[in-house]
């Protein structure tokens, strides 16, 4: 018997036992993505970060609020001195200059995603206690950050470090995902970054006996802050 007869005889098997003739062609499809009221569907500004806020929460991530850029890197200190970490990594962002002023990190190696031997920065970021990047995109519907690789945010500083830390602009937190992805689509003509990650909490994992354990194949730690005032960089 050849293949394609196997595989008929497979599906006319299927088709038996759930009582009806087999299928030959496509069923038909009216609508094409999401319904049209979806995509009107929208919240105000303030209703997004809440509703990022409860949702983001609720799947066991921080999330926390900034009306400057001085608040947050306090913050940022006050979870060193917590965890009493010892290694930084972070997006090469005019933000995080100011944690190098701050008597807060000192004792701290401080790593900045750039201009380096790749090997190097992969073995940063693995031994890295926190991981800093400015996210491209919250969905409020979801709970989730979006983020995308570029030569000065690796996709490692998300993935490797224990305890990750997502910045994120006020006005990139969408209502829904269609919205970002529509946006990272119109970049450089449509050309799509080499890496797009969605975030939606800590790293879980239950491929062993169903057994759920956070923090196998990610950050076990994930912190969204929040910055109300437009950051430079």
């Amino acid at each position: 018997m050849s293949h394609s007869e196997k595989e008929a005889q497979f599906f006319n098997t299927i088709a038996n036992r759930l009582g009806r003739s087999r299928m030959t062609s496509p069923p038909p499809q009216p609508v094409r993505g999401v319904p049209d009221f979806w995509k009107m569907y929208n919240l105000s500004s303030n209703e997004r970060i809440d509703l990022f806020i409860k949702n983001w929460e609720m799947l066991g991530g921080v999330a926390k609020r900034f009306s400057s850029p001085e608040a947050l890197c306090s913050y940022i200190a006050e979870v060193v001195q917590t965890f009493e970490a010892k290694r930084i990594i972070h997006e090469d962002h005019a933000l995080f200059q100011s944690m190098y002023q701050d008597s807060s990190f000192n004792g701290v190696e401080m790593t900045i995603w750039r201009k380096q031997e790749e090997s190097d920065l992969l073995s940063k970021a693995a031994h890295a206690d926190i991981g800093i990047s400015i996210a491209d995109f919250a969905i409020a519907h979801t709970g989730t950050v979006v983020m995308t690789s570029a030569a000065s945010k690796g996709r490692s500083l998300s993935l490797l470090p224990t305890i990750f830390m997502a910045v994120i602009r006020t006005e990139n937190i969408k209502t829904r995902m269609g919205e970002a992805l529509q946006d990272i689509n119109k970049w450089n003509n449509g050309k799509m970054p080499a890496g797009v990650h969605f975030i939606s909490g800590p790293s879980r994992s239950a491929d062993i006996e169903n057994d759920l354990t956070i923090g196998v194949h990610g950050p076990g730690i994930v912190h969204a802050l929040i910055l109300e005032e437009e950051t430079k960089g």
